[in-house]
């Protein structure tokens, strides 16, 4: 079987030490709803199979599968730093590291999956930010984590990976609300929806403010919208519109190079 299939950032593929990859839904051996490359270990998918894709993803990177790292993702701020890889994966939405040959992974079926990376200081961080994360500082968190280890911000590269687009990402009112609140001028993300009690949000953008907030300037979604299309991404909303009851998870990842 070919190796999966796999997205780049223009932005970070020119980073000299750092490889990165936005995984889509194929190129791998699960069936069904999971069809194909499903990576998420809690989906409702043969735990084998599972397996056997992060193994094929590790691949793309040229290392073992114990070394693709992914948090147990619970829409926090959380952000951890990693030397090593792990037995258990702990809890958080962020993970920072400057070890060569660690693949840091980000899981996503809407959510904005971001990958990041100070080539020069050698620093890389996976960040999973759905709509909550983002808004309760997972951002943030990473670009600290980053800083901790040496990375600058205005020298950090950033790409967001296949998420919901802002014309797929229908909420209502009390959504708007709650962003105005806690997130003031952020209304500007917002469009009027297919009614007058909903509006349109648009996650990458906003996801995009939050890493120039942070002082990331150098960043950029890659444009893909999981929602919009089914064949190429797994996407949590068009399972839920369908009654699917279950929808696979995608990887996005970044990995430090080893030095000869």
């Amino acid at each position: 079987m070919a190796p999966p299939p796999v997205l780049h950032s223009p932005l970070l593929a020119p980073l000299p030490g750092v490889r990165h990859a936005f995984f889509t839904r194929n190129g791998g051996v699960s069936t069904g709803l999971y069809d194909s490359l499903n990576l998420g270990r809690g989906s409702k998918d043969d735990p084998a199979a599972v397996e056997a894709n992060r193994a094929r993803a590790a691949a793309v990177f040229d290392v073992g599968p114990e070394r693709l790292l992914t948090a147990y993702q619970i829409h926090s701020s959380t952000a951890h730093v990693v030397e090593a890889p792990w037995e258990a994966a702990p809890q958080g939405d962020a993970i920072a590291t400057r070890a060569p040959g660690l693949v840091l992974g980000a899981l996503s079926a809407d959510c904005a999956p971001i990958l990041l990376a100070d080539a020069e200081a050698g620093v890389i961080a996976s960040c999973h930010a759905g709509w909550k994360g983002a808004l309760g500082g997972v951002i943030e968190a990473a670009v600290a984590a980053m800083a901790g280890l040496g990375a600058e911000p205005a020298r950090t590269v950033a790409a967001i990976g296949p998420c919901i687009g802002p014309d797929s990402y229908e909420v209502g009112l009390e959504f708007l609300d709650r962003f105005a609140a806690e997130a003031p001028g952020s209304e500007r993300f917002f469009a009027p929806g297919q009614g007058a009690d909903k509006r349109l949000f648009d996650l990458p953008g906003f996801v995009l403010a939050r890493l120039r907030g942070a002082g990331v300037t150098s960043c950029e979604w890659i444009g893909r919208d999981t929602c919009a299309e089914a064949a190429a991404f797994f996407s949590n909303r068009r399972a839920v519109k369908r009654g699917d009851g279950d929808y696979g998870r995608l990887l996005s990842a970044i990995m430090l190079e080893s030095v000869a």
